[in-house]
């Protein structure tokens, strides 16, 4: 017998006004914190003024409720971002170097390291590991 499997299961469903519930909820919740800064400065700097800070929070929410680059909403894309920046210059490429040697995979050499040729696989720690492991095998 054979199965039905959805491809797009990680679709969010749209439900009113073509936004999905986790982008209504962002509005809403944005919505209304805007809309508490407005009440509490109206009192005092009047409605014009009050009116500025309101809608750079409602519009900041709506950035954040609508935004999508390359199916990745607002938060994921953020910390990639960056974690992009933190990282930038510790991942040197290599022309004919395998990517994914089984000793070097997430380990970050030094400048230094790789100008002198290499690591010593004898003092990595997770080579150091697999061979405990393989002796007590």
């Amino acid at each position: 017998m054979q199965y039905k499997i959805p491809v797009q299961i990680e679709n969010e469903d749209k439900i009113f006004l073509n936004l999905s519930l986790r982008q209504l909820t962002i509005i809403m919740i944005g919505g209304g914190f805007g809309y508490s800064v407005f009440k509490s400065l109206e009192p005092n700097i009047g409605a014009d003024l009050a009116l500025f800070p309101t809608l750079i929070i409602v519009g900041l929410t709506l950035v954040i409720a609508l935004f999508r680059h390359t199916e990745m909403t607002f938060v994921p894309f953020l910390l990639n971002l960056i974690r992009l920046n933190l990282n930038v210059g510790n991942r040197v490429w290599s022309k004919w170097v395998d990517s994914y040697n089984s000793l070097e995979v997430g380990y970050i050499r030094n400048i230094e390291e790789i100008q002198s040729g290499g690591i010593d696989k004898n003092s990595h720690k997770t080579f150091e590991s697999v061979e405990e492991k393989l002796g007590k095998l």
